[in-house]
């Protein structure tokens, strides 16, 4: 059985949460949730979230332990930009795109 949870629009960008989300693919839930935990950077933290959803998922709707989880996968998919501008020389404007995230976590069995 696979369980999911998906966490959008997060104000983070997509590239900088992907080299996290690489490493724990492919791990137990728990040890993965202690490493991200351990981690100093915010993309960490976010997926630490997204993924202790993912397991209070299993564990209430389908009644899985949390220890017998693997994260099957961990996607990083780009969301909305917000784009600003600035000023720049001589008049003109530069724009700024403030990138967002959509984070999901499959687990399963």
């Amino acid at each position: 059985m696979e369980v999911q949870a998906l966490v959008r629009n997060v104000r983070i960008s997509p590239s900088k949460v992907n080299d996290i989300a690489i490493l724990i693919r492919e791990k137990d839930a728990v040890s993965a949730l202690a490493m991200l935990r351990l981690m100093p950077r915010k993309g960490a933290e976010l997926l630490a979230r997204a993924l202790s959803s993912a397991i209070a998922n299993a564990e209430n709707n389908h009644s899985i332990s949390a220890a017998s989880l693997i994260v099957k996968s961990a996607e990083v998919m780009g969301g909305p930009i917000i784009r600003r501008f600035r000023p720049k020389a001589r008049g003109s404007a530069g724009r700024i795109r403030k990138r967002t995230s959509h984070l999901r976590i499959v687990l399963s069995e």
